[in-house]
């Protein structure tokens, strides 16, 4: 008689990422840890939690600077964390401590979105959480609603908001300024976004993807895995030169940061090219880090690549 396994079945397998089994568990294999909210002791950051929506448990933390002073309005950054759409948190250490980074040296607010994530909340969810902790913070300026969250109400200069993220998370800053450039943003100045190694795709491999045959496939993969509801890898949520609504980024400058031996360093040159072209009127420019990986910032932020990188997105945030 055959033996009967007991181990559970698996049902999508994507190495050192994500499983998830027959039963419905889900197995985050890689950013799971949290870190609580602190005061950092070095640069004097403080950081807090906040529930956005209940109904959601969308939330955000919020962070300080040291200099705050509700004579000085200060800059506001909201980000968005990479992870895939389905793993990392605004609460991870690899968040949390690039934040308390860029906040000390930018002298920014920062808002760092924690919204749902893929299987549990397929896309397009995290767009639309992303969406609804925009307009939370909008609600704090003086003409945006009733927002009584301190730190927004009396320290944030609105006509100084930008949108930032890595990976997935430079896709929802996109996608948050092409919201604002066709919905508006009431009481809000969207001064700019920075995309650090964004998470764009298309059906055609270009550039490096056309050498990285199975990278190109996981990218694919992993896209259908956090919106199987998606058209494909041309959908304009993945491939932005398929929006009709590109010219309309709600903002007049764009960073976006490429590493050499990413395999998404050719569409952040393409995205690039392609908002240029569409009659967007704005400035946009790539900066490239050599010899580097995807998001190699957030596991090696000392490092000198990593430190010029925070030092040209402090300059873009003033």
């Amino acid at each position: 008689m055959a033996s009967i396994s007991s181990e559970p079945e698996i049902v999508l397998d994507l190495p050192n990422f994500i499983r998830v089994y027959k039963d419905g568990r889900v197995e985050r294999l890689i950013g799971t840890d949290v870190v609580a909210p602190s005061i950092d002791p070095d640069a004097g950051i403080q950081s807090k939690d906040v529930v956005i929506d209940p109904e959601t448990a969308v939330s955000a933390r919020l962070f300080l600077p040291k200099t705050a002073d509700p004579n000085q309005k200060l800059p506001l950054l909201i980000y968005f964390h990479g992870g895939g759409f389905c793993v990392e948190s605004a609460f991870s250490p690899e968040y949390h401590n690039y934040l308390n980074s860029l906040v000390a040296e930018a002298n920014v607010v920062a808002v760092s979105v924690d919204y749902r994530r893929a299987p549990e909340h397929p896309l397009p969810a995290a767009y639309g959480d992303s969406w609804a902790a925009v307009k939370w913070v909008a609600s704090h300026s003086a003409c945006g609603g009733n927002g009584n969250d301190e730190w927004l109400k009396t320290c944030v200069d609105f006509d100084r908001v930008f949108f930032g993220g890595d990976s997935a998370g430079a896709n929802i800053a996109h996608h948050m300024a092409i919201r604002v450039g066709s919905e508006g943003l009431s009481g809000v100045n969207l001064a700019g976004i920075f995309l650090i190694h964004p998470y764009f795709g298309g059906m055609e491999p270009i550039g490096s993807e056309r050498d990285d045959i199975k990278g190109k496939a996981f990218a694919d993969k992993l896209w259908k895995f956090a919106f199987p509801s998606s058209s494909g890898s041309d959908d304009p949520l993945f491939n932005p030169e398929m929006d009709p609504r590109l010219s309309g980024l709600g903002c007049k400058k764009v960073l976006v940061c490429v590493a050499e031996k990413d395999l998404l360093r050719d569409r952040g040159w393409r995205y690039k090219e392609k908002l240029e072209k569409s009659g967007w009127g704005g400035t946009a420019e790539v900066v490239e880090a050599a010899e580097e990986s995807h998001v190699f910032h957030l596991f090696k932020p000392t490092c000198d690549n990593a430190v010029t990188m925070l030092k040209r997105v402090v300059a873009f945030l003033n």
